[in-house]
This record gives C-alpha cells, sequence and structure tokens, in this order.
C-alpha cells in the first residue's frame, strides 16, 4: 500500500513538473497576442462547459473582458470557485493547473504572463 502512494504522489509531480504550455495544450482556447522577452499575452475565450486540459504559467495577471463562473483545479487536489467581473485585474503566483467554465456566460480574458529576468 505505501508503494502505491508513492508511485501516485511521484505521477502527480511528474505531471505538475512537465505541464504544457497553455497554447500548446489549449489551442482552441488560447491566441498568442504579443510577446517579448519580458511579457507574453494571451487572449482566452472559454465557453459554458468548456473545460481546459493540464498546463503551466509563470507569475501573471489577467484583465477581465467578460466574466462568468469558473472552478479551478490545482494539481494538489485543491478545488475552488471564483466569479469573474468584467473589469477585474487579478494577478496570480506561478502556478499548474486546469479551469472549467460552470456559468452560463463565455468568459474572456486577456492574460499578462511575466518572464523572469
Amino acid at each position: 500500500m505505501k508503494k502505491l502512494v508513492l508511485v501516485i504522489g511521484l505521477l502527480l509531480l511528474s505531471s505538475a513538473a512537465f505541464a504544457q504550455d497553455p497554447l500548446v495544450v489549449n489551442a482552441k482556447t488560447l491566441r498568442l497576442k504579443f510577446e517579448n522577452a519580458r511579457v507574453r499575452v494571451l487572449e482566452a475565450t472559454l465557453k459554458p462547459g468548456e473545460k481546459e486540459n493540464l498546463h503551466s504559467h509563470p507569475s501573471y495577471l489577467f484583465y477581465v473582458i467578460d466574466g462568468g463562473k469558473v472552478r479551478n483545479h490545482s494539481v494538489d487536489g485543491k478545488v475552488s470557485e471564483a466569479e469573474f467581473k468584467a473589469g477585474d485585474v487579478i494577478y496570480r503566483d506561478p502556478l499548474t493547473h486546469w479551469s472549467e467554465n460552470i456559468g452560463t456566460t463565455t468568459i474572456h480574458l486577456i492574460l499578462v504572463e511575466l518572464k523572469e529576468k
């Protein structure tokens, strides 16, 4: 039993370590708007009921164009829900997660990922 728990733990850690670029794994919901040596700007659109694939972000912030209800899933099993409102600006430290739109409106965001020097 201890070996099984260890294997599951290692699998979770490895999936977090190798989580993919959101532009690659979520090409249906994300578009690259701008990129340089300091930032990457993404446009995200998540329709009602749509789910993202597991991915990672460096430190980033996002601006809500059109809000809605979202459920976030982190690799450590934590689940949280939030409601975004148009005009909100939210900062997040680096994370590996996937999200789903649990509301009735299309969520539209602009994300600015910060690159390390």
